[in-house]
């Protein structure tokens, strides 16, 4: 019995004795699941082009365990199918602060509370999915990146290119999130 006791007792100080491992970085959505199809009001209204049917509302995004260093995050949706796979930037949004926990729905399409880089269609602000008829289903891959860089270091108007080179070595994590969208 005292052995069975003292065996316990081992395990117990051994399991606490383990360094707790942090929460995983995280970026989810209320609006979709990962790999999941984005409702119509969120791909791109454009007028003139017959592929952008929808309302250009942003989806609502959160954010958790953000990694400690982290001085600011951006935000990066792309589409690697669009172009005829040489692919379609959605938003490249930067300068977010690091206290920040998400996006409401459409604070993306206003431009609200991040630095607006340039994306495909030239502007600064999210643009929805606009995949051809007929073209299959897109994945919007949303990547957010935790960074070592001041939340007012990067000018405006960089393109995603330009964004990923000034990040070379002030990137600390990444966490991830994937829509999909088709006519």
């Amino acid at each position: 019995m005292f052995r069975r006791g003292l065996l316990a007792g081992l395990f117990v100080a051994a399991v606490a004795a383990v360094p707790a491992v942090a929460a995983p970085f995280a970026l989810t959505s209320p609006d979709f699941d990962d790999n999941r199809l984005l409702a119509k009001k969120f791909a791109g209204a454009m007028q003139g082009n017959a592929a952008c049917t929808g309302e250009n509302l942003s989806p609502t995004l959160r954010w958790r365990n953000v990694p400690p260093g982290t001085k600011s995050l951006v935000l990066l949706v792309f589409d690697p199918e669009g172009r005829k796979g040489l692919g379609v930037s959605h938003l490249v949004a930067y300068n977010i602060p690091p206290t920040a926990t998400g996006f409401a729905q459409g604070d993306l399409s206003q431009g609200k509370g991040f630095t607006g880089g340039k994306n495909s269609p030239g502007t600064q602000m999210w643009h929805g999915p606009c995949p051809p008829p007929g073209s299959g289903y897109h994945h919007y891959t949303f990547t957010l990146i935790a960074t070592d860089l001041p939340p007012d270091a990067l000018p405006a108007g960089l393109t995603r290119e330009a964004l990923l080179e000034k990040l070379e070595g002030h990137a600390i994590s990444a966490a991830g999130l994937i829509g999909r969208f088709g006519q």
